[in-house]
């Protein structure tokens, strides 16, 4: 057996992309650790506190304390879980009932139907006439004003569609050959062999509407319907955690109770992403081999 000797130049590249590789973790990995053990210090030394952040300052666990006993923190948390879970099951069948629809032979003006749908991947009516039409549709200050924006995804349906053309259409055929209806080759036949394109497109669907925070919070006003990006929002920008927990103004207590907020609200998606990463990957493939 020949052993390859690598050259000069290959150590060389190998050396500097090892180097590069591992300063973009740090840079990558750094906030969210910076973060961390922010939430775990005393917020009095963090704002004292200069340069780098690599170990806890006067360790405590008063911030998680504060912002478990914050009730719209767990308000938010329960209209997140709701949306995400009404918006991915809603989406996954519209998404892969309009991909089937679009991917079929007979079906007339599909090139016309692709266009107007592609046309809104880069033209919309704006914020003031979304919000007008919301408004008209008395939509305001409701659940819908969260849920309908996110049915469909056009991406999310030009992969599906990718996905299903990559189908044997021989499948499709037979089945009809044998006097299968068109929810029975969609149901029963192709939806079972597109397992993988139905994972990727759900798991783009909750992180998407996780981390949605523009339209609640332009549509809903009523604090028993805000999601939890919105609630976040308002503790980071607004500095409510002043007026809520400490009404002295205390700038540190509130610095503290920030970062313990964003660990708590970021921790399912970091949780659940070592497990579903593997998705991420196969949505990439699966959007880009097949078309």
């Amino acid at each position: 057996m020949v052993k390859y000797k690598k050259s000069k130049g290959e150590i060389i590249f190998e050396i500097c992309n090892t180097i590069f590789m591992v300063l973009l973790v740090i840079v990558t990995l750094y906030p969210v650790y910076y973060v961390l053990i922010a939430s775990v210090s005393d917020p009095m030394k963090i704002l004292e506190g200069n340069g780098l952040l690599l170990y806890p300052k006067d360790f405590s666990l008063e911030n998680y304390k504060t912002a478990f006993e914050y009730a719209p923190l767990w308000i938010g948390y329960r209209n997140t879980i709701f949306y995400v879970t009404v918006t991915v099951v809603v989406a996954i069948i519209f998404t892969v009932m309009g991909a089937y629809a679009l991917t079929r032979r007979e079906v007339p003006g599909q090139s016309l139907i692709m266009f107007m749908i592609v046309l809104t991947m880069y033209f919309s009516g704006g914020l003031i006439p979304t919000y007008m039409v919301m408004r008209e549709l008395h939509l305001l200050d409701t659940i819908w004003a969260v849920l309908l924006p996110g049915i469909l995804n056009t991406y999310n349906l030009i992969v599906t569609m990718s996905y299903f053309r990559g189908l044997p259409y021989e499948l499709e055929e037979a089945a009809k050959m044998d006097g299968a209806s068109e929810y029975t080759v969609l149901f029963k036949i192709l939806l079972p062999l597109a397992k993988p394109v139905v994972a990727v497109i759900g798991l783009y669907y909750m992180v998407s509407e996780w981390n949605s925070y523009f339209g609640p919070m332009i549509y809903l006003s009523d604090p028993q319907l805000k999601p939890l990006q919105v609630v976040l929002r308002e503790i980071l920008i607004q500095n409510q955690a002043d007026n809520l927990v400490n009404n002295d103004g205390d700038t540190a207590f509130a610095e503290g109770l920030k970062y313990a907020v964003i660990i708590i609200a970021s921790a399912p998606l970091m949780a659940a992403y070592p497990f579903i990463q593997k998705y991420f990957v196969k949505g990439v493939t699966v959007g880009a081999v097949k078309g």
